[in-house]
C-alpha cells in the first residue's frame, strides 16, 4: 500500500491569469470599434445580422471580447476601424442625432459622401445653437473630453437681447440653481453692443442641458444666436458654416493631453 500523500506535497493553487481585454456587450463591442451607434447596433444584433466566431447571436448584451472572439456584421468580419477625429461647423436647425422621428435634417447629413467610418458626435449642441462640433470613432479619446471631473473649458458667443451692466454679468459668473441644478460660468464678459442688444462671450466647464440658455432665462435674458466657437485649446476658426475638416495630429494630441479648463489662445 503506498503512504499517503502529505498536504504539503499537492500543488499549490494558482490564480487565473487577468484577461487580456475587457468583456463588454456585443453591441458595446460594435460601437466602441467605430462600426456603428450602439443603437444602431442593437438593432443589427437583434435583426440577426451579427455573429460570433459564425454562431447568430441576437442578445446585444452578449459578453464579447474582441481579441479573442471574431465578430461579424453582415458575414463581414470587423476590426478596429482607423481612429478618425474631424471638426464641424454646426449650423442652426440642425439636430445632432443620427437620425430623427421628426424627419429633420441630422449633423450627418452634412458629412454624407465623405466616406468616413461611423462617427459619434463628442458631446452636444441643441438644435438651435450653432457652431464647433467635434465627431470621433475613438471613444476613448471622445470620452476624455465629455468626462465631468476634466472641466474641460467650451467657449460660446452669444447674442442676447438686452445690453448687461457688470451687476448683471456678475450674477452670471455666480450662477444659479435651476431645476436641482447648478449653472454657473467660469467666465462671462461683453464682447460689443448694440443699441438694444450685445454680443457675450460665455466660458463653461461643464455642460449640462440648454445650459446657457437656461442661465440666461433665470435672469430674464433672452438669445437671439449661441455658437461655439472653441472647445479647450482649439477654435472653430475660419471653417464655414456646414462644413468639416479633419483634425491635425497636434490638435488630437493637444486636446487628449490638455490640463483642465484649458481654454483657445486669446480666449
Amino acid at each position: 500500500m503506498s503512504p499517503s500523500r502529505s498536504p504539503r506535497s499537492r500543488r499549490p493553487s494558482v490564480a487565473p491569469l487577468a484577461r487580456s481585454t475587457p468583456r463588454f456587450g456585443l453591441a458595446r463591442v460594435l460601437s466602441k470599434l467605430g462600426v456603428c451607434s450602439r443603437s444602431q447596433a442593437e438593432q443589427a444584433v437583434r435583426a440577426g445580422r451579427v455573429t460570433v466566431d459564425g454562431r447568430l447571436v441576437l442578445d446585444p448584451e452578449r459578453p464579447t471580447d474582441i481579441a479573442t472572439e471574431r465578430v461579424s456584421l453582415d458575414a463581414i468580419v470587423v476590426g478596429q476601424a482607423t481612429a478618425v477625429y474631424i471638426a464641424l461647423n454646426k449650423p442652426r436647425g440642425v439636430v445632432v442625432s443620427a437620425a430623427d422621428e421628426r424627419g429633420r435634417d441630422t449633423v450627418y447629413r452634412l458629412l454624407e459622401g465623405a466616406d468616413l467610418p461611423w462617427l459619434g458626435p463628442v458631446g452636444r449642441l441643441d438644435r438651435a445653437s450653432e457652431g464647433l462640433l467635434l465627431l470621433s470613432n475613438d471613444t476613448r479619446w471622445a470620452a476624455g473630453l465629455t468626462e465631468p471631473a476634466r472641466h474641460v473649458a467650451k467657449t460660446y458667443h452669444v447674442q442676447v437681447d438686452c445690453r448687461p451692466d457688470e451687476a448683471l454679468l456678475a450674477r452670471l459668473r455666480e450662477g444659479v440653481v435651476d431645476a436641482g441644478e447648478r449653472l454657473g460660468a467660469v467666465a462671462v464678459s461683453v464682447l460689443r453692443e448694440g443699441e438694444k442688444n450685445a454680443w457675450l462671450e460665455v466660458v463653461l466647464d461643464e455642460g449640462r442641458n440648454r445650459h446657457i440658455r437656461r442661465l440666461l432665462a433665470a435672469h430674464d435674458i433672452g438669445v437671439l444666436r449661441l455658437i461655439r466657437v472653441a472647445i479647450g485649446p482649439l477654435p472653430l476658426g475660419e471653417l464655414a458654416k456646414g462644413q468639416w475638416r479633419h483634425l491635425r495630429d497636434d490638435e488630437v494630441a493637444a486636446l487628449r493631453q490638455m490640463p483642465a479648463t484649458d481654454v483657445a489662445p486669446g480666449k
